[in-house]
C-alpha cells in the first residue's frame, strides 16, 4: 500500500483527529456483543457459563478503563479469569505470557509463534481471531452506521480545520465505511492500521507545521488519550453511551481550541467526564 501520507498537505491551521470504530462509526459494540465474545465461548465450549463470561467481556472491551485493548490482550484477560472461576484452560499461561512480551500483537506473530512452542492454547486463539474476523464480515452492513451528527458536525468543522481519521482499525474496512456514508469526502488523509499507531500517525502530522494548541483528537477510548497526550494536543472524548451528545458539542470545543480557551479547566473537565464515564457500573 501507498504511503498513507504521501498525497496529504496542509490546507489550515487546526487539525482535528478522529478515531474511526467506536467513536464516529458505532461498530465497536456490535463487533464485540456479536463476534469477539460469542467466538471466544464456542472456542472453548464455555456455553455453561456464558452469561457471565459475555457481560465481563463486555465491561473489559467496552465499557472501562481497558475499551479498544488489543483483542489478544483481552482474550487473555477474559481466559485468565474463566481458568480462575469457571472452568480450567488449558495452557492459558502460554497465552497471557505472549500478550505481555510481544512486541506484535497480530495473527501473523501468533502464527511464529505457534511455530516455536506449539502451544494448544495459542493455537486456539488464532482459530478464534480468525472466526471472529470472518463472523464481521457478516455482519448486516446497515446495522453498522455513523453516530448522529457526525456527518454534519464533520463538514462544519472541514471548513477551518483539516481533518485527519487516525485510526487502529483495518484501512479498507475505515475507508468503505467513511465512503458509504459520504464522510470521506470531508477528510483529509486516513490513517488507519496502515499508517501506524496512533501515537506516531499524530506525531506525522505534526511535523507538517501545526501548532500543538491547534491540534485535537477525538477518541472513545483510553488509547486515543494516551496518543493524544504524548504528542501534547488536545484531548476531545466521544463518551460511551453519550456519543451523539458528545458529537453534538464538538463545534464547541473547537471554537475554544481555535480561540485559545481549551487548554487547563476545560481541558481538565473532559478528560475527568471521560474517566468517570467509563468507570460506571453498565
Amino acid at each position: 500500500m501507498n504511503n498513507p501520507f504521501s498525497d496529504f498537505r496542509k490546507k489550515q491551521n487546526n487539525l482535528v483527529c478522529i478515531d474511526s470504530d467506536g467513536c464516529a462509526i458505532d461498530s465497536m459494540d456490535i463487533k464485540h456483543i456479536r463476534c469477539f465474545g460469542p467466538c471466544m465461548i464456542t472456542e472453548w465450549n464455555l456455553e455453561a457459563d456464558q452469561d457471565v463470561i459475555l457481560r465481563r467481556w463486555n465491561v473489559v472491551n467496552l465499557y472501562s478503563m481497558t475499551r479498544g485493548i488489543n483483542r489478544f490482550k483481552g482474550l487473555a484477560a477474559a481466559l485468565r479469569e474463566v481458568d480462575q472461576k469457571e472452568k480450567a484452560i488449558e495452557d492459558v499461561e502460554t497465552l497471557i505470557r505472549w500478550t505481555n512480551e510481544s512486541d506484535e500483537l497480530s495473527n501473523a506473530a501468533l502464527e511464529r509463534e505457534i511455530e516455536r512452542t506449539h502451544s494448544i492454547c495459542l493455537k486456539k486463539a488464532l482459530n478464534w481471531s480468525k472466526a471472529v474476523n470472518e463472523a464481521i464480515t457478516k455482519l448486516p452492513k446497515e446495522e453498522i452506521r455513523p453516530f448522529e451528527h457526525v456527518k454534519e458536525v464533520l463538514e462544519k468543522l472541514h471548513e477551518t480545520c483539516d481533518i485527519a481519521i487516525v485510526s487502529s482499525a483495518n484501512y479498507e474496512a475505515v475507508k468503505e465505511e467513511w465512503t458509504r456514508f459520504g464522510l470521506l469526502e470531508h477528510v483529509d488523509v486516513v490513517l488507519a492500521q496502515n499508517a501506524g499507531s496512533k501515537k506516531s500517525c499524530i506525531e506525522r502530522l505534526l511535523t507538517y507545521g501545526y501548532s500543538r494548541d491547534h491540534v485535537m483528537m477525538a477518541g472513545d477510548a483510553p488509547g486515543d488519550l494516551d496518543a493524544a497526550e504524548k504528542n501534547g494536543v488536545f484531548y476531545y472524548p466521544i463518551l460511551v453511551s453519550r456519543e451523539a451528545e458528545s458529537w453534538e458539542q464538538m463545534e464547541s470545543a473547537v471554537d475554544k481550541m481555535k480561540n485559545g480557551t481549551f487548554a487547563g479547566e476545560y481541558q481538565a473537565e473532559l478528560k475527568k467526564e471521560f474517566v468517570e464515564n467509563l468507570s460506571k457500573e453498565r
